[in-house]
């Protein structure tokens, strides 16, 4: 792991390096893959010196939507968010969702508020 990790990336780090071990997966690269996981969430997170650039400038993708850090909630936070939104704002939050990160259970959510709310 890079310097200026804390000590919850160094044990997520151990434990997908044992992990893989433990199934046989990408044999002789653990290390390199564990620590190329952990080093994208610390980056999608913000916690690297290019991820504290682009929040600070306001320059993520995600600045702009209706919900507040949107790319690091799970299919289950955004949900229980979605009853707040406008319509404009559902259909915002869809255009992006299939533009980027494409996950079938918050686009069924969203199509399931927009077809249930009145034009």
């Amino acid at each position: 792991m890079p310097k200026g990790a804390d000590a919850e990336r160094e044990r997520e780090y151990r434990e997908l390096q044992s992990k893989f071990k433990e199934e046989g997966r990408y044999p002789g690269r653990e290390e390199e893959v564990a620590a190329r996981i952990v080093n994208k969430q610390r980056a999608e997170y913000g916690e690297t010196q290019g991820g504290h650039a682009l929040e600070q400038g306001g320059a993520t993708a995600d600045h702009d939507l209706p919900i507040a850090r949107y790319d690091h909630l799970t299919v289950e936070e955004v949900g229980t968010r979605l009853d707040r939104l406008s319509r404009s704002d559902l259909r915002a939050l869809r255009r992006y969702e299939t533009a980027h990160k494409r996950r079938q259970g918050v686009v069924e959510l969203l199509d399931a508020r927009l077809n249930a709310r009145p034009v």
